[in-house]
């Protein structure tokens, strides 16, 4: 009993945690930004290059 508990907990903590990040790309689209999860935020050098893709 204890097995399927623990096997239904870690199930909804995954199901939680892809629930954010496809909230997260969601929402970064829907503000119409173009280079999601990039380190380099609103400094990107390839500014135009990434506007283009679209």
């Amino acid at each position: 009993m204890n097995a399927i508990v623990a096997n239904v907990v870690i199930v909804l903590i995954l199901a939680i945690a892809i629930s954010a990040a496809c909230l997260y790309l969601y929402k970064e689209k829907k503000k119409g930004s173009h280079c999601i999860g990039c380190p380099m935020a609103g400094n990107c050098h390839k500014k135009e290059i990434c506007s283009k893709q679209e």
